[in-house]
């Protein structure tokens, strides 16, 4: 019965579900599963990752933007040479439940563009952050990527705004 109370309170914290399986060993299941977060890149507000190399930097959306958005079906790709500017939108992501724009977290001119979301746009469902990138951009303004934020930070922004709603 302890057990089931401390798994209650903290499912109510974490703000999982608890259920209890009578016919499993174990008294409760946490049914929520976690956004993944990565090392090594920096992350927007808006839920875009930028993974910058070199004299590029690529862009994509977060493990958490996904699993929110649901099964992607469609992208809407930019041209390769267009310039983006930071905050503002470049293309969209189609999903079963909505249709959300993707923005940029950094200026600069799109150098490439993910030719393989065209024909498989569920690489952003299944590999978010490394087959699902969306856009390679040539950063006009490198300062921009400071702003952004950190692994740990991020976790705790998705955190906040998870409590929030």
């Amino acid at each position: 019965m302890a057990l089931r109370m401390w798994a209650s309170s903290t499912a109510n914290a974490l703000r999982v579900s608890v259920a209890a399986r009578p016919h499993l060993s174990t008294p409760f299941s946490l049914s929520r599963c976690f956004s993944r977060v990565v090392d090594g890149l920096k992350y927007a507000s808006s839920h875009e990752w930028v993974k910058h190399e070199g004299s590029v930097a690529a862009v994509g959306i977060t493990d958490h933007a996904q699993d929110h958005l649901g099964e992607v079906v469609f992208v809407d790709l930019p041209e390769a040479g267009g310039a983006v500017s930071k905050g503002s939108s470049f293309g969209a992501v189609e999903s079963v439940k909505a249709t959300s724009d993707v923005n940029s977290p950094i200026s600069g001119e799109i150098v490439e563009v993910n030719p393989k979301l065209s024909e498989s746009p569920g690489l952003i469902n299944s590999s978010p952050y490394e087959e699902g990138w969306i856009i390679k951009v040539k950063p006009s303004n490198p300062s921009e990527l400071e702003s952004l934020m950190g692994p740990k930070e991020y976790t705790k922004f998705c955190e906040e705004e998870g409590a929030a709603h």
